[in-house]
């Protein structure tokens, strides 16, 4: 079976190749002479735990390197010695999860090269790169220079890390593209305490200008739909299609309903049938709002999509403010991209939590950036795996004949605890073989 996007190709052998280059370059704070593990043996150990969604691999295979003499996280990740947990967690806490980003570059210019990136584009052509946080540590006792606070009213403190998770979206596609991650945490000089939204334009900062070059919309909820941020978008090249509530913004829903009076708020209605029931889409735009009640403040153009039944039960309802030129067809295009925002905690969020990625596992806090840097390396786990979907036959077979992610990690987990696979393309063969039909059996007279 070919590779969709073309013929180009990464392996997991060329993933763990350019992983070695990455972490060659990981900080190392030791000064004396216990230098036994490289940080390259460090860095691929936690990755090959994620990659594997297995927290007992390394256990695993340092119980078959004594009964084998050879252990699947050196043939298949290329860990010469696996250090204790403790000394990996030691080892990594003083890189910062920034160290990681190279990686993601490498695996984006895989999915560009391929064709997987353009294939991913939706309204007016952009790619649409949705914002969200979540939160992935909390503790009322362990914590780290680098945690956030949560100060409750009977004198209480919450240690948290948070994280800007950004992907690549699109309408239809069960598929997300993780980025490289944000972390919310104290900046230095800053006198306010870190934000999700503050978080956003770091990343931006450092990337937003590549992903203009893209042609790319920006999605987020309600939060990011405000004046500075959405200058920021501008001013970077970026559209956004941003969640617009009322509740937080009267000025431009004073305004839709001045509009409204005079004729200038379209509607467009839509009835289709469900397989069940018949549902209308009623369409609302406008042009020209002003995003806020300030002189030469921003203008953007508002759209809201209401679903109601036949009984005229509203099913769902939500509003957005765009760069967007809108008409009576493109208001369906970007209220659809609008709404693939979800998919950020859907296919992305929700599955690093509860599909096998143990994202709010605590593998180990440190002092330093521990926790950051191994969260940032279960994001990277999750990528590598959406690209090896896409661009590696064997891995994509495997996943077809399978029902989910997590039965086939399930069987690589016990496969690997028991036996030892030379590659892993020697692996993903031996699971292909118990897919092919027996031999014919000769008749018997």
């Amino acid at each position: 079976m070919s590779a969709p996007f073309g013929p180009y190709v990464v392996t997991l052998d060329d993933i763990t190749k350019q992983l070695r280059r990455t972490f060659a370059g990981f900080i190392d704070r030791r000064t004396g002479k216990n230098t036994t593990y490289t940080m390259v043996d460090a860095g691929l150990s936690a990755f090959s735990v994620f990659f594997m969604q297995s927290p007992s691999f390394l256990e695993y295979q340092r119980s078959l390197e004594q009964r084998r003499g050879e252990n699947n996280a050196r043939t298949l990740f290329g860990v010469h010695d696996i250090p204790s947990d403790n000394h990996t967690r030691n080892l990594l806490d003083p890189t910062p999860p920034s160290a990681v980003e190279p990686m993601y570059a490498y695996l984006f210019n895989a999915l560009e090269q391929a064709g997987v990136v353009d294939a991913h584009r939706s309204v007016g052509q952009t790619l649409l790169l949705a914002l969200d946080g979540t939160e992935y540590f909390s503790s009322a006792n362990i914590h780290c220079e680098h945690c956030s606070t949560r100060r409750h009213a009977n004198g209480k403190v919450t240690y948290v890390h948070t994280a800007v998770t950004p992907v690549l979206v699109k309408p239809g596609s069960d598929k997300v593209i993780a980025l490289a991650p944000e972390f919310v945490q104290p900046q230095d000089g800053a006198l306010k305490q870190d934000c999700e939204l503050t978080a956003a334009k770091r990343w931006l900062a450092r990337h937003g200008t590549h992903f203009s070059h893209l042609k790319t919309t920006v999605l987020g909820d309600d939060l990011y739909c405000h004046e500075p941020f959405c200058r920021t978008l501008q001013s970077l090249g970026l559209g956004f299609i941003l969640v617009c509530k009322p509740t937080s913004h009267a000025t431009v829903y004073d305004w839709v309903a001045h509009l409204e009076r005079s004729g200038a708020v379209h509607t467009v209605v839509h009835t289709r049938w469900t397989g069940k029931r018949h549902e209308t889409d009623t369409y609302r735009f406008a042009h020209a709002i002003p995003l806020c009640d300030a002189d030469g403040a921003l203008e953007v153009n508002w759209c809201e999509l209401t679903t109601t039944d036949g009984h005229g039960k509203i099913l769902y309802r939500n509003a957005f403010a765009t760069t967007f030129a809108l008409t009576a067809e493109r208001v369906v295009e970007v209220v659809a991209a609008g709404r693939s925002r979800w998919k950020i905690e859907n296919e992305n969020n929700n599955v690093l939590k509860t599909k096998g990625y143990h994202f709010e596992h605590n593998y180990g806090h440190g002092q330093q950036h521990l926790s950051s840097l191994l969260a940032s390396l279960i994001i990277l786990a999750f990528l590598t795996h959406t690209v090896l979907e896409w661009m590696d036959d064997s891995y994509r077979l495997l996943r077809q004949k399978l029902p989910s992610r997590q039965r086939l990690f399930n069987d690589i987990r016990t496969l690997t605890t028991y036996l030892c696979f030379d590659s892993w393309t020697a692996l993903t063969a031996f699971m292909l073989n118990s897919f092919e039909p027996p031999p014919p059996q000769p008749e018997t007279g």
